[in-house]
């Protein structure tokens, strides 16, 4: 208790160093944690982009391939489904509901989508989460569009007005849909997944901005359709991109997902939404292992800055330590004293570093909830991070004993007699 009361004593009176020091190891303790809750949290919102989907089916190629472009919307597939496999898998007596989707066109470089209203009552995210609209209603009409939140917000849509489509996914396209405009029916609460990013159309919706096509050209003149036109054909799609299926029961996935992959009538590929996203997340493991070392080197960081610290005031500070001696105090008296203020600033740089932590989380994190699809829970920390704060304390204990060493050898040798 007494070598504590000293410990504290001396880093009282250096209190402008130490707080220096103990605010260099809170802050990166603090990244550190921030760093491995949002990869904890990231890891588990990724799983969670798509859930209560039983089957994702897209023409064949690969399961990482299909789930970019159907989830994620990034890439284009490598060929389309046939409408009569669509309608031979919906009434498949396994599943319980289809949802077709179909890709192609975008919109100032966001992704338009054909789908059903199915879309918005099966699609699920998150831990369960159904999407919600914000404003207005599912799309009803041929040319009405239901917009995600960050398609609103950043090109500053409002429900009912009028957009146009462009053909392709270029971010510039020099052939519009300008014969054929799109109302805002409706816009998605915020989700946090690649539903933001996307315009969602009806099927017959997106087979009516090209019903007139020839070639991957529109046509002109006499052969053009105008959208009054479109709305008497009856439009049904006679191919789309992809089919996002829900089973009656989990037991039957395997055996609907053997069977897929056998269809006869055309090449086709089931995939398992969590198994893929698991494969995926693995393929991004080297950057997310980069983070994490990072932030330890920036602990290791604050820890040198500690020892800097310490072994600098040692010169400055033998005379007070021949005094320690002549009182009474021996050599490990002395070593004690240096770990003891080396762990004393680590302790309280690990409890500012949570405090910061936390104080950051609850400013935060409805922010990051609703613009990056992250819950930054405010709870105690887990097993695994409490292991790191051990091995954060163990590791000033062990450079704590640098400065112990030496000064050790120091009281040794000195006595009252300091050689500077």
């Amino acid at each position: 208790m007494h070598l504590i009361r000293i410990a504290l004593a001396s880093l009282a009176n250096r209190r402008f160093t130490a707080l220096l020091t103990v605010f260099a190891i809170a802050l990166s303790v603090c990244l550190l944690l921030a760093v491995e809750r949002v990869r904890s949290e990231a890891r588990a919102s990724f799983a969670s982009t798509i859930s209560g989907t039983d089957l994702i089916v897209g023409a064949r190629s690969g399961s990482v391939n299909l789930l970019l472009y159907s989830v994620f919307r990034i890439g284009n597939a490598t060929n389309n489904i046939r409408w009569d496999s669509f309608e031979a898998l919906a009434k498949h007596p396994q599943v319980k509901w289809a949802i077709p989707l179909s890709l192609g066109d975008s919109h100032r470089g966001y992704r338009v989508m054909g789908t059903d209203v199915g879309y918005f009552a099966h699609y699920h995210y998150g831990r369960g989460q159904s999407l919600q609209l914000a404003e207005g209603k599912p799309f009803a009409d041929l040319f009405e569009v239901v917009l995600g939140a960050e398609v609103a917000e950043a090109l500053g849509y409002r429900l009912g007005e009028r957009i146009v489509l462009a053909h392709g996914v270029s971010t510039i396209s020099l052939t519009q849909h300008d014969d054929k405009p799109f109302t805002v029916a409706g816009i998605l609460a915020r989700t946090g997944t690649p539903v933001d990013r996307t315009l969602h159309i009806s099927l017959a919706g997106m087979e009516a901005l090209h019903v007139d096509w020839q070639n991957g050209m529109p046509a002109r003149g006499a052969g053009k359709v105008s959208a009054e036109q479109a709305r008497a054909l009856g439009l049904q799609p006679k191919a789309i991109t992809a089919v996002l299926l829900g089973l009656k029961s989990k037991i039957a996935t395997f055996a609907v997902q053997r069977e897929v992959n056998e269809y006869r009538s055309e090449p086709l590929l089931a995939i398992l939404p969590g198994v893929a996203l698991q494969e995926l997340w693995s393929l991004m493991g080297v950057a997310e292992k980069a983070l994490f070392v990072v932030s330890l080197f920036v602990v290791l960081t604050g820890l040198i800055g500690m020892l800097t610290a310490i072994l600098t005031s040692l010169n400055e500070r033998r005379r007070e330590m021949a005094i320690l001696r002549s009182v009474g105090a021996r050599p490990w008296h002395i070593a004690s004293l240096l770990v003891l203020e080396a762990l004393a600033l680590a302790l309280a740089g690990v409890l500012l570093g949570l405090i910061l932590l936390y104080l950051g989380i609850a400013a935060s994190q409805g922010y990051v909830q609703a613009h990056h699809g992250l819950y930054l829970p405010l709870a105690v920390p887990s097993g695994y991070e409490w292991t790191l704060l051990g091995a954060i304390l163990a590791a000033a204990l062990l450079m704590g004993s640098v400065p112990a060493w030496r000064a050790y050898r120091q009281s040794l040798a000195d006595g009252l007699s300091i050689r500077l």
